[in-house]
């Protein structure tokens, strides 16, 4: 199988995709084409249907697995394939879990370790907060666990969200230790908790995309609704606790063109904000320095792999990695 990652310009395909979106769309001149997300295990390829009514070939839904046939080109900076011919895949012809990105972390490991992390909070009320969430709330836990934490930036893999927590909890749990004046249970309760507006954000695998509650709400205010609906359910928890706590999630982007609704007021409140974005950017760099080199596009132009639109930078890998 000609996985996404492995596309580069020039490439002819001719293999099994599944379509995460399918829309009509207009040329500049008025000529219908579609527009066409394919999804694999490794990513995600913008494809386009320059003649969308020649015989069989819109016959296709959304969640269709498709076979389709065409050439990969580069259009500003990001790879496009061009279909010629498409058409819906039968049962057996294609493996289902080649279609789903998954982490490369061991999910019950995972949860070892935020579970370790829960241990860790002294405050009583926090502990209880964090038990409450993901301990005695199977179903919620089991959501949270192979959910995704984007639809396609970064961590956009069943158990991403799960891997992306831990690593800002992680970076949190150093930033206590540098900085003795944080809060640390305050800010690793933060950490465990920033992300959780997700599991309703977003819908699960293979769709993997915006539900209407997340977008037209967010992940931000819908995890800060889920957090104190939690904390409604104990008894005498700290309303000035409350609020801080409240605050870090509503914060966490660090910018209100970033999606906060409000800015970092408290310590504990930017270095979450700073941890949350440098997991996010890293993240971001690491896959397309990794889709690079399995595609052997590293190794090209003095290991400088082009122009990626989400760090805003032509990107380069380290010499002697």
């Amino acid at each position: 199988m000609k996985y996404i990652e492995n596309f580069h310009d020039g490439m002819r395909v001719s293999d099994v995709y599944l379509v995460k979106t399918k829309n009509a769309a207009l040329t500049k001149n008025g000529k219908e084409y579609l527009n066409i997300t394919l999804q694999d295990k490794t990513g995600v390829a913008d494809a386009k249907v320059w003649e969308p009514n020649s015989p069989g070939i819109n016959d296709f839904d959304v969640m269709d697995y498709v076979y389709v046939e065409g050439n990969v080109t580069v259009y500003n900076g990001v790879n496009q394939l061009s279909i010629q011919r498409l058409s819906v895949a039968k049962e057996g012809e294609y493996e289902p879990k080649d279609y789903l990105p998954t982490s490369g972390r061991d999910i019950l490991d995972m949860r070892k370790e935020l579970e370790a992390d829960i241990q860790s909070v002294k405050d009583p009320n926090l502990k209880r907060l964090l038990s409450l969430l993901f301990l005695e709330n199977s179903d919620f836990y089991r959501e949270f666990s192979v959910h995704s934490a984007a639809k396609s930036v970064h961590h956009g893999y069943v158990g991403g969200l799960m891997e992306h927590t831990l690593s800002v909890a992680s970076i949190c749990s150093y930033f206590g230790s540098h900085y003795p004046d944080l809060n640390r249970d305050l800010l690793l309760t933060a950490a465990l908790c920033h992300d959780i507006g997700k599991v309703r954000e977003l819908t699960a695998f293979p769709r993997n995309d915006y539900s209407d509650e997340g977008q037209l709400i967010g992940h931000i205010v819908i995890g800060y609704e889920m957090l104190m609906q939690v904390i409604r359910q104990i008894p005498d928890f700290p309303e000035t606790l409350a609020a801080e706590l409240g605050h870090c999630i509503l914060s966490h982007h660090g910018e209100l063109e970033y999606g906060s609704p409000k800015k970092p007021a408290l310590m504990e409140a930017m270095a979450l904000a700073f941890a949350d974005n440098v997991d996010a950017k890293l993240q971001t760099m690491r896959e397309a320095l990794s889709g690079a080199e399995k595609s052997g596009r590293a190794n090209e132009n003095g290991g400088w792999i082009g122009f990626n639109r989400l760090i805003d930078s032509n990107l380069r890998k380290t010499q002697g990695r």
